[in-house]
């Protein structure tokens, strides 16, 4: 009886640590189309990573869009933020990350003058100075 209630315990505090990141999905509309903008926010002192950190680091960030033949997409996902670049002694490899907030935008045009949505898995994994939250995934859907 000791034993599972130490295991619940253990289960207990493991689920009162929650994802940090708060995410918004948007769009704006622009000469060719719309761009979709995905933000992160984070208090300090998390951070989440970019799609372009190190080999044999943490998850970059990710993003993987439905298909959608009304949909035509230009360009990759930029990242829009203040990028940090540091040696990170727990991965052993040098890290690109931001903190607080940063934008992830894609162009996007769409196939006739037709209201259509577009969807997105984000997935992505943030740390603070002390600890790794497993990768987590967000699946957003924004209306054109």
């Amino acid at each position: 009886m000791l034993l599972l209630a130490g295991v619940l315990f253990a289960f207990g505090s493991m689920a009162q640590i929650k994802d940090p990141v708060k995410w918004t999905a948007t769009k704006r509309k622009n000469a060719n189309g719309y761009e979709v903008v995905i933000t992160a926010t984070l208090p300090k002192p998390w951070h989440i990573y970019s799609q372009h950190t190190g080999e044999g680091g943490p998850v970059p960030t990710s993003f993987k869009f439905s298909k959608n033949p009304l949909l035509i997409f230009t360009g990759d996902v930029k990242e829009v933020g203040a990028l940090k670049e540091q040696y990170d002694k727990l991965f052993d490899t040098k890290v690109k990350y931001y903190g607080e907030k940063v934008d992830f935008v894609q162009n996007v045009k769409v196939r006739g003058n037709v209201k259509t949505n577009v969807s997105v898995t984000v997935e992505y994994m943030t740390c603070d100075d002390s600890q790794c939250l497993p990768p987590t995934k967000k699946t957003f859907s924004v209306s054109l």
